[in-house]
């Protein structure tokens, strides 16, 4: 079955849509950790910015887990042929990307304005009281791109509730959505890799660990709940 847009991620569709590029779902991922990782160390090396490099490799290692998962997610659901309307939620209302910028809005507002009671530190902790343009901007676009993952796993989650409280199912199209609910309880867990970074940062602490349990408990309900007709 050929994917049309409107029936993939929006990550699918923008590798897709490369003009003169044809990667495979890996060959992406690899760039995606290449380019990525290589600008963590190269702009570490020029700006002495070494403090950094672990927590910019782990967000790194994060995202690309987050894009296997995506992958991984959009294939094995699509190969299960679901109803429509679970497929138009899922991939075509684009609602993964709307929850994505909201989350990278209010970490942009926290890391710029702070919260109340609260100003955020890791900004100068990570790069210094006059922080250098380039490896700032390269921050921003990890960031992003975990917050991309994390608002379409939330999505997924909801989606998944929704669709076993909506459908029933064959026994064996159950066993395979709860294998695709479990990966994605797998991939809010590899998110916990982030959280020594923000010990000293208790907003993004909570948002984290808050939307690792929300999906946790949201993926799991929606596993347990599928029924057979």
């Amino acid at each position: 079955m050929t994917d049309e847009f409107g029936e993939t991620w929006v990550y699918e569709s923008i590798v897709g849509a490369l003009p003169g590029i044809d990667l495979g779902p890996g060959a992406a991922i690899a760039v995606q950790i290449a380019v990525f990782e290589t600008g963590v160390l190269l702009l570490a090396w020029v700006y002495g910015l070494w403090n950094a490099v672990l927590p910019g490799t782990v967000a790194v290692g994060v995202a690309a887990v987050g894009s296997v998962v995506m992958l991984a997610l959009g294939n094995r659901t699509r190969g299960l042929e679901p109803p429509a309307a679970v497929r138009r939620l899922l991939f075509g209302s684009s609602i993964e990307v709307v929850l994505s910028v909201l989350a990278f809005s209010a970490l942009l507002t926290y890391l710029l304005a702070g919260a109340p009671g609260h100003e955020s530190t890791l900004i100068p902790e990570l790069f210094g009281p006059d922080p250098p343009v380039l490896p700032v901007y390269l921050a921003l676009l990890v960031l992003w791109d975990l917050c991309y993952r994390i608002g379409t796993s939330w999505w997924v989650a909801v989606v998944s509730l929704w669709r076993s409280l909506r459908f029933r199912f064959e026994p064996e199209t159950v066993r395979r959505y709860r294998r695709l609910d479990a990966l994605n309880v797998g991939f809010a867990l590899v998110q916990v890799a982030l959280v020594p970074f923000l010990l000293d940062e208790p907003v993004l602490l909570v948002a984290v660990g808050g939307h690792v349990v929300a999906v946790v408990v949201v993926s799991s309900a929606a596993a347990l709940l599928l029924r057979r007709e």
